[in-house]
């Protein structure tokens, strides 16, 4: 579904990914883990059409995108739910998911998804005709998921779900995206927590200073000596 084909990536003269590669699946749950500022928010931003890379391709569904606007980039079935949320605060529950589906005309199918969400997240059917600002963290986390999910995304992409939530909505974040993968939405995820991801992806890539350094799957990245010593202090 995603062919990302040495990417390379800076801001100004300062190198942020070098020569990065990998690919995702159609149906798959992918993950790409590392430490902070190891260039994982980067890579989503240039999939999405935010940056530019200023070497290597990207195809999505065999088609290339890295020189598309995010707009496009988005009309042609990539979701991006960034970093921090980014949710519209003064809007309610409700109208922050009818801004996820801008892309779609039909009424009928738009609130059919509608429905959907609030099955798939119950807690947002309870609030859907509250402000925004007054939800939890956690809240704000399913909402900002449920919003991306709306656009009905053949790729849905997440950057840090579980940043800033405990550890017990850490893993209730990320058994949701289990479920939607179950559901038939493929998923890219990049995430600092290496333990509780990779237990449930189906690949995952370690991203170290911009490069990818390690590749396979999740069970089989947990027991190598690198994640064992760099991630799990072990």
């Amino acid at each position: 579904m995603l062919k990302v084909n040495g990417i390379s990536v800076r801001y100004d003269i300062v190198p942020i990914l070098e020569d990065v590669s990998f690919s995702v699946e159609e149906g798959q749950f992918v993950a790409i883990v590392g430490a902070n500022s190891a260039g994982k928010t980067t890579i989503l931003k240039t999939i999405s059409g935010l940056v530019n890379p200023f070497e290597g391709s990207i195809e999505f569904l065999s088609q290339p995108i890295q020189t598309l606007p995010p707009y496009a980039i988005a009309a042609k079935g990539i979701a991006h739910v960034p970093e921090g949320r980014r949710i519209f605060d003064k809007l309610t529950v409700k109208e922050n998911l009818l801004v996820g589906a801008h892309t779609r005309d039909d009424a009928e199918e738009v609130e059919e998804t509608l429905q959907e969400m609030f099955s798939l997240f119950p807690m947002l059917k309870e609030r859907e005709n509250q402000k925004s600002e007054t939800l939890s963290g956690g809240e704000r986390q399913q909402l900002a998921i449920a919003r991306g999910l709306m656009a009905k995304p053949r790729l849905l992409m997440l950057d840090e779900p579980s940043l800033g939530l405990s550890p017990v909505l850490s893993q209730k974040v990320i058994r949701t995206c289990e479920a939607i993968r179950n559901k038939g939405t493929t998923i890219l995820m990049v995430e600092q927590k290496v333990t509780q991801v990779l237990k449930l992806v189906d690949q995952g890539y370690v991203l170290q200073r911009g490069q990818i350094i390690m590749e396979g799957k999740g069970e089989e990245l947990l027991e190598s000596d690198l994640i064992r010593k760099a991630y799990l202090g072990m």
